[in-house]
């Protein structure tokens, strides 16, 4: 990764910000695939802190809270208790300004109230003034928002009700979700003007077409949480800086991205620019989970370890 010329790294990141996997990247680009996954690995790390030094002090009117399932390695059902907690079930919180269609906070890690807390005390601190949220009916948001924003927020959760059963076993709808039968709209705090999720559900199918290890039913997903993470940073740092969105560009000559609505940048960057910048932020060495660190240490009895 350290001798691969700009224009190769260029080549890569952009193969991979378009949906494509490490091992149909490495074919694309002529490239080894543990080349591929080094660098998406330094870049994703990057992404992360540039995020985190760059999407602060932000003024947005409406968010738009969603979760995102994906897994790690092996599917919940097939984790054993020797399993760490970096396998299994993962679930990606994203937080969209639904007028600048910006992804201003995100978070992956089990849908608990942890996480759901973590996540909520991260948008709250990029966001400034009384902001707008919507989100689905997920118990522990109700406590959460309150809790962290006060009396800062106006705050609603649409709550749909999804039919039990659906007997229709044809390809065309086995993997569809449940029929919508009830949809309930229910005020928590303040005085939200309008409760609706739909910018953020239709932000959930642009992580899935462009990151690959969302797609469903492939052997695309992630096999690391470390690498999943990274995979996550860089989707979400090419969506608000590098990509032209088509609700934001109403004029052809004039295009505009999610980052440059929201006023921390001033114009569109290219995917060369942003390796720079996230090679610049990424830190140094391995960053370990919290879950990872528990399981470096080994039990040693007698002669075994």
């Amino acid at each position: 990764m350290n001798i691969l010329p700009r224009d190769k790294q260029i080549d890569i990141v952009a193969a991979l910000c378009e949906g494509n996997g490490i091992r149909a990247t490495a074919r694309l680009t002529d490239t080894d695939r543990k080349t591929v996954a080094r660098l998406a690995l330094q870049v994703g790390r990057g992404c992360a802190e540039l995020h985190d030094r760059v999407m602060v002090g932000l003024r947005v009117p409406r968010v738009e809270l969603d979760e995102l399932w994906a897994f790690v390695g092996k599917k919940q059902r097939n984790v054993t208790r020797e399993d760490s907690l970096d396998i299994g079930d993962q679930y990606t919180f994203i937080a969209l300004a639904s007028s600048a269609k910006a992804i201003i906070a995100y978070y992956t890690g089990k849908r608990d109230n942890i996480s759901t807390n973590d996540f909520v005390r991260d948008l709250s601190e990029r966001v400034l003034g009384r902001p707008e949220i919507s989100s689905d009916g997920f118990r522990p948001y109700r406590t959460a928002i309150p809790a962290v924003f006060g009396a800062r927020v106006d705050y609603g959760q649409i709550v749909k009700t999804l039919s039990v059963t659906d007997l229709r076993k044809d390809a065309a709808h086995r993997y569809s979700p449940a029929e919508v039968v009830a949809v309930a709209r229910d005020v928590v705090c303040g005085l939200p003007t309008e409760i609706s999720t739909s910018y953020a559900e239709r932000g959930n199918l642009s992580v899935r077409t462009g990151c690959k290890r969302f797609a469903r039913l492939t052997l695309s997903h992630s096999k690391k949480l470390t690498h999943h993470l990274a995979g996550i940073s860089l989707y979400v740092a090419h969506y608000n800086f590098c990509r032209v969105h088509e609700a934001l560009t109403p004029d052809v000559r004039h295009q505009n991205t999610p980052a440059m609505a929201v006023g921390v940048a001033d114009h569109v960057w290219s995917i060369g620019e942003l390796i720079g910048a996230a090679l610049a932020a990424a830190p140094r060495g391995p960053v370990d989970t919290p879950s990872g660190r528990r399981h470096r240490f080994q039990v040693i009895e007698g002669d075994r370890c």
